[in-house]
């Protein structure tokens, strides 16, 4: 359902959504959980990166270039 609202009269209705406006709600939904899982999967490779570098870091060892960038943000 949608409420539609007609400013000049104040009059409020729901009206059932269109088979068309479903899908694009659902779609739009779909986009969203992709983005943010997206979100998440960069988040969560970036935790590694830095975790990855504080590892080496209290080993001794060298870093990569993607590591030393990630400790210098």
């Amino acid at each position: 359902m949608k409420l539609v609202d007609d400013c000049s009269t104040g009059e409020q209705q729901y009206i059932a959504l269109t088979a068309e406006e479903i899908a694009e709600r659902e779609a739009m939904a779909a986009q969203a959980a992709e983005d943010e899982a997206a979100r998440e999967a960069e988040a969560e490779a970036l935790a590694a990166l830095k975790a990855s570098a504080k590892a080496k870091l209290v080993a001794g060892e060298p870093l990569t270039e993607e590591e030393a960038a990630v400790l210098v943000l």
